[in-house]
């Protein structure tokens, strides 16, 4: 079994991540700006407070523990960030790339996953699965930063011979106690009014909180030589319908009436220039391609993980 340093790792998808490594019998350092309980009883779990940018700190850890791999997990949304993402958390994102990636190269780490999104793709222009080679045009605060985390880390791992190196780009998350971002997908950006267009039979590609963990324990265990360095898209298997996450609000929390729309006023300006809102909010409910149906190619990262949980079995 190996010692894995988590950053970020006492956030909500840091508490998962850590809990899954521990159970197969890891030693795990969580490191983040404050502890949570999740895991702070478990065996061969460690806590050490510091901040993303906090250079010394991390130094300090690395040279503390025997360290083997790393999951890059802070500075990520609905894990140790909220949906906002603005110049402040940009910055730090930015503080982190500049050390982290080379310290951990010159600790000698086996394995090091960077978790990203996918955000960081360009809108698709067609209805095909969005693979790992399309071109990377960020519109959020959040895609650019992520997307700037991956030149970062490419740039400063370029040259090992040693480090398997994982990108993993994950759309919005869920789990049966996470809904927020399940209901940013029905609820209308302007009024906050729950709807579905027409019968609600079209979807969104998003990935539960379980299979991002399955995903990191199976490439720590498959991950065997330089081969498996790459990006991976990682997500749930299939589509959630509208209508899905309808049923699921109602059987598992609090859902009020259900507007359906057959259509939806959008301004001029808006269609030529974008909305504001949508550079710094994770959550940005684009309407004008709420029915495109865009998924994430997962025929790579498959091979990893099967991706077995989804909204009706998420716990």
């Amino acid at each position: 079994m190996a010692t894995i340093l988590v950053t970020g790792g006492c956030g909500m998808i840091g508490d998962h991540v850590c809990s899954g490594l521990l159970k197969k019998g890891n030693t795990v350092i969580a490191v983040d700006k404050k502890e949570s309980d999740y895991n702070i009883q478990k065996e061969n779990f460690y806590f050490r407070e510091a901040s993303p940018s906090d250079q010394g700190k991390y130094g300090d850890i690395f040279d503390e523990f025997e360290i083997e791999y790393v999951v890059h997990l802070a500075c990520t949304v609905d894990n140790d960030l909220g949906p906002i993402v603005g110049k402040e958390q940009v910055e730090e994102s930015a503080a982190c790339d500049k050390f982290l990636y080379k310290l951990a190269i010159s600790k000698d780490i086996k394995k090091f996953i960077l978790v990203s999104s996918t955000q960081v793709y360009k809108q698709p222009d067609s209805r095909e699965p969005v693979r790992e080679d399309e071109q990377v045009k960020p519109v959020s605060n959040y895609g650019k930063m992520k997307a700037n985390a991956e030149v970062a880390f490419s740039n400063d791992v370029r040259g090992t011979k040693t480090m398997i190196c994982c990108v993993i780009r994950v759309p919005m998350v869920y789990s049966l106690h996470f809904p927020d971002n399940l209901m940013s997908r029905i609820q209308d950006p302007k009024n906050h009014s729950i709807f579905v267009f027409r019968t609600g039979e079209y979807g969104f590609h998003m990935c539960c909180i379980h299979n991002i963990s399955d995903f990191i324990i199976g490439f720590f265990r498959q991950a065997d030589s330089l081969s498996y360095s790459g990006v991976y898209n990682v997500a749930d298997s299939s589509l959630i319908m509208a209508s899905e996450i309808v049923t699921f609000m109602k059987e598992n929390h609090r859902l009020g009436p259900v507007l359906q729309k057959t259509s939806f006023s959008t301004s001029l300006k808006t269609k030529l220039f974008g909305d504001p809102e949508q550079k710094t909010n994770y959550r940005f409910l684009d309407v004008t391609t709420i029915d495109k149906n865009f998924m994430f190619d997962t025929t790579k990262a498959s091979r990893i993980c099967p991706f077995r949980w989804n909204i009706k079995n998420t716990k």
